[in-house]
């Protein structure tokens, strides 16, 4: 007859932090009091399917196990005994997490079945019970809460930094939306500066268009993406300020956010809040801090201010057209539908003109006398009722090509209004991680007092990511678009 052995706790600690520690099949020794040494068999990895590990007991016993299964979307594993010295036959073992979503802790859930010589069932379940499974949760209570899990400050990667599976959306030749394609593939450990993070939430934008159409120069295959937010799994030599499980996001001039785990450098990250769920951190952070560099380092925008918003129902487009009018700003906007005019209201933009063939000069004319600042995603389509729309001494900021790229601008184009034209790259606003997290936490401040709502967010699975650039391209969007892997 087989007996069941089950035990569960709650660890106090996040579901990645634990999960780091556990998915290495030969971590172990590294946490657990009962275990004198242990190494995997045969030079293979230690999150191997199929992979061996043979360790020894400090009373002397000897085990052999072998991975059965390994989860890391489930969080779960199974093994079984091979060999033992012990008398524990046909062993089985399954270990599975949950977050506890009251608060950022752990449920782990550990058990086992397995047949005994007749006359030992109590004692071998005892000895499982106690010896293994209770003193392992106390053991590795003590291992996360001494942070024995990280590498020492300057010191080695961490002993749990080994390749993980992911999933990008890559393309190959420059193209449609089609072009984008899934493929499995393999994340090393993260290198000296670097942190790895599982990613719960990528923002997609269309600087990712841009780059799959070509319009942005890259070498092929390309995987798209600059922005994402996730837990961190684990952390390289000299990354400091970040430990497993942290609740981050980043934002980084090198593409690469469409997949589940990635390595980024620690500068590009910064440390979520607790209210800020994770697809609201991908859907806000390049273009909150977007609106932020624009409104108050470039248009210095102040009371009375005349603003006018392309896209003004897009994701930059809400943030921009909220926070200019908290800021006194007379808010204009360009949308393509009434639907879009009725969202771009309730975000603060006053005077809504909507327009599906690029033509708003007069009717910005009508109702303001000029704008003093254009902030233009569109691009070339709208580059000549831009000139006509601005007022004199006003200020041309080119912030995307929607409609295809800018064909160069001679400056007697601006002469006759002394106008201004600048084409600005939000990196060079956040080129240091103090910036980023400066500028993101006025983003969150701004979206916590009210002074910017939270725009609709449509959410896609990674694998959708073309029907989600297809949707993009539509000009049917309202508000920010998300990947989920």
């Amino acid at each position: 007859m087989l007996q069941r052995v089950v035990r569960s706790t709650i660890i106090d600690a996040p579901i990645e932090r634990v999960w780091a520690v556990l998915r290495d099949f030969n971590s172990h020794d590294q946490w657990h009091s009962a275990i004198e040494a242990s190494h995997i068999e045969g030079g293979e990895r230690s999150d191997q399917v199929g992979c061996v590990r043979s360790f020894t007991l400090k009373d002397g016993n000897r085990i052999r196990e072998q991975l059965l299964t390994l989860s890391d979307t489930e969080h779960k594993s199974t093994y079984c005994i091979v060999e033992a010295s012990l008398p524990l036959q046909r062993y089985v073992a399954t270990v599975s997490l949950r977050p506890v979503t009251d608060g950022n802790g752990t449920f782990w859930h550990w058990e086992s079945t397995f047949a005994t010589p007749p006359g030992m069932e109590r004692g071998l379940c005892d000895t499982v019970a106690q010896g293994v499974y209770e003193t392992g949760f106390e053991d590795l209570r003590r291992h996360l809460r001494q942070g024995s899990d990280r590498r020492p400050a300057g010191g080695e990667a961490m002993p749990t930094a080994l390749p993980l599976p992911t999933r990008r959306v890559v393309f190959e030749r420059h193209g449609g939306p089609e072009e984008l394609r899934l493929r499995d593939g393999e994340v090393a450990p993260p290198r000296d500066g670097e942190v790895r993070i599982r990613q719960r939430a990528v923002g997609v934008n269309f600087i990712d268009v841009y780059l799959r159409r070509g319009w942005i120069p890259s070498a092929l295959p390309a995987v798209p993406g600059m922005e994402a937010a996730g837990g961190v799994l684990d952390v390289g030599p000299q990354a400091a300020g970040f430990l497993p499980g942290d609740r981050v996001a980043y934002l980084g001039p090198v593409p690469g956010a469409y997949c589940g785990v990635r390595c980024v450098p620690a500068e590009w990250v910064v440390r979520l809040p607790a209210a800020i769920e994770d697809d609201v951190a991908a859907a806000l952070l390049l273009k909150g801090v977007t609106a932020d560099y624009l409104l108050h380092d470039l248009a210095r925008v102040q009371r009375g201010t005349r603003l006018l918003v392309h896209a003004a129902a897009g994701g930059v487009g809400l943030l921009v057209c909220a926070w200019a009018r908290r800021l006194g700003a007379v808010v204009l906007g360009t949308v393509s539908s009434e639907e879009k005019a009725r969202v771009a209201r309730e975000h603060g933009c006053e005077h809504v003109i909507v327009t599906r063939d690029y033509r708003f000069a007069d009717a910005v004319q009508r109702a303001c006398g000029g704008a003093d600042v254009v902030i233009d995603g569109l691009g070339d389509a709208a580059r000549d009722e831009n000139l006509a729309a601005l007022a004199r001494r006003g200020h041309w900021i080119s912030l995307g090509q929607a409609s295809g790229p800018l064909t160069p601008l001679a400056p007697d184009a601006l002469v006759a209004k002394s106008l201004s034209f600048s084409r600005p790259v939000v990196f060079d606003y956040v080129s240091t991680q103090a910036q980023l997290a400066e500028r993101a936490q006025r983003v969150w401040s701004a979206l916590a007092d009210g002074t910017v709502r939270l725009p609709p967010i449509e959410r896609f699975s990674l694998e959708s990511a073309a029907q989600a650039h297809a949707r993009l391209e539509s000009r049917a969007t309202i508000g920010a678009l998300v990947l989920l892997p």
